[in-house]
């Protein structure tokens, strides 16, 4: 097995059709195999063997699919790094995975450059015209190196909320698996366009979008940095089927001023992952562009899709859905039992898409996986048909005087007031009640409301303890690399 036999099958049928596309620069898949193939030459030649590590810190552009497949053709691993990396944190993932080589984009040189010298890493600009010179003049290699299926084909590390980041060892087993369940969620078809909005580093813009559609032939649409009206642009220029993104991403496009100006017409689902989706949110777009969204959840460590709502059953807003094919999750207390259906717990995950492990963390991936179940950290429960609804992460949920609030579900009424754009509840310290609700929110453009007005709005809505008696106002809530809020960056205003 090797994860790189999609690209090579595809381009057997599909090698006109256009794989990747950047604005006005194309790539079929005939030229884009060319690409990986000779980028297999160019590690070669730097002498990267099967189960060598290759990293790469490139943006959303072709560079990026061709590097990886052309990593994964000769057997090493990839290990993806996020281009808003600095030195200190480059360093940290190039000693920790021991990389060989280090694809980096020139725009992030001054950065990668010292950090891959001081690891002994090989270090290869990707400058556009220079790169693709170099290649060109590099012999291809047309061999395809066999793996196991659990041989690791990429090493994904955590974003690091809860401690020192750790590589997730996702194998060719485990990257296939969810591919193919991806591509029949999205009905993706040979020609269907799909927006690649989120980073290509990241678990979800790998598997559900560049994987998934190599896998059934269709084209790749890029956007390197997202922009709510590009997006919008992009979509009625390239005729956008597929659009999948995080919840932020959906609120910054419905806010977009005449979004009825772009022609979405071909939008036809959408997949939103990463963080819950508010109710609200999800109604708003699906109104706003008659479009469908399936909302999803999954982990680095599940490759990332655990589970989805079907485009072929029942659909419930507000819900992360069943399990996909060859996966089950279970909601069980801390003595790890399984819970009855409404019982609030931890989601933990076995099935053909779990990673092999934590790299070179034995005790941690022993206590991630205790019971042969991945633990994911996230509180959940379950209703009577089997669907999955996220109460909060398990080290969000805040306990004031005694009592659990999960800051989700004040978000949501939150979410509902016709001013707010975003919100996120955090627990701040308290003298008394031990924690303390507040919650951070940006205003639609144009729209007014005051802190006391939020509050109140709140408090009618909930019981006593989980309304958020600070409330801040913020231009923007911090974010992370695909758009996720990022709480634990959230800073209570001085003067409140």
């Amino acid at each position: 097995m090797n994860l790189a036999k999609i690209l090579a099958d595809t381009t057997t049928d599909n090698a006109e059709r256009i794989a990747v596309r950047l604005d006005d620069f194309a790539l079929n898949y005939g030229l884009l195999q060319q690409a990986a193939m000779r980028t297999a030459g160019m590690l070669r030649q730097q002498g990267v063997e099967a189960g060598d590590r290759v990293a790469l810190m490139l943006p959303n552009v072709p560079h990026f699919v061709g590097a990886y497949y052309g990593s994964l053709q000769i057997g090493a691993v990839v290990v993806p790094l996020n281009v808003l990396n600095k030195r200190r944190e480059i360093e940290y993932y190039l000693r920790d995975s021991g990389a060989k080589l280090l694809f980096a984009w020139h725009d992030f040189a001054a950065e990668a450059e010292p950090a891959a010298s001081a690891t002994g890493c090989e270090f290869v600009p990707v400058t556009p015209g220079e790169f693709e010179q170099a290649l060109f003049q590099t012999e291809a290699v047309s061999e395809l190196v066999q793996r196991e299926p659990d041989d690791t084909a990429v090493l994904l590390y955590t974003s690091g909320t809860t401690g020192t980041p750790k590589g997730a060892e996702l194998t060719h087993a485990n990257l296939l698996s969810n591919c193919v369940a991806s591509r029949g969620l999205f009905s993706l078809a040979a020609g269907t366009v799909v927006l690649g909005a989120l980073p290509l580093f990241h678990s979800f813009g790998q598997t559900c979008a560049m994987n998934t559609c190599v896998l059934a032939g269709g084209t790749l649409s890029l956007l390197p940095r997202f922009d709510p009206v590009k997006a919008l642009e992009i979509i009625e220029r390239d005729r956008v089927a597929v659009f999948e993104g995080v919840p932020s991403m959906y609120g910054a496009m419905l806010n977009v001023p005449d979004r009825e100006r772009f022609d979405t017409s071909t939008l036809r689902v959408c997949a939103s992952g990463g963080a819950a989706m508010p109710v609200e949110l999800m109604r708003g777009f699906e109104q706003a562009f008659n479009c469908q969204i399936l909302e999803g959840y999954g982990l680095s460590e599940t490759s990332p899709v655990a589970s989805f709502n079907h485009p072929d059953r029942e659909r419930k807003p507000g819900s992360i859905g069943t399990p996909i094919g060859g996966v089950e999750m279970r909601v069980v207390d801390d003595a790890d039992r399984e819970l009855p259906s409404g019982e609030v717990g931890e989601i933990v995950v076995r099935g053909e898409n779990v990673m092999r492990g934590y790299w070179n963390r034995p005790e941690a991936t022993a206590e991630a996986m205790r019971g042969g179940w991945f633990h994911t950290g996230d509180l959940a429960r379950v209703d009577g048909d089997g669907y999955f609804f996220i109460v909060d992460r398990k080290k969000d949920m805040i306990i004031r005087n005694g009592f659990n609030v999960y800051p989700r579900e004040v978000e949501e009424v939150l979410y509902e007031h016709p001013a707010v754009r975003e919100a996120a509840v955090i627990g701040i310290p308290h003298n008394e009640f031990g924690e303390e609700i507040a919650a951070a929110v940006s205003l639609k453009e144009g729209a007014t409301a005051t802190v006391d007005e939020l509050i109140a709005f709140v408090r009618e809505r909930v019981a006593a303890y989980k309304y958020p008696r600070v409330v801040w106002l913020v231009d923007d809530l911090p974010k992370g690399p695909t758009g996720k809020i990022l709480k634990r960056e959230l800073r209570l205003p001085v003067e409140r």
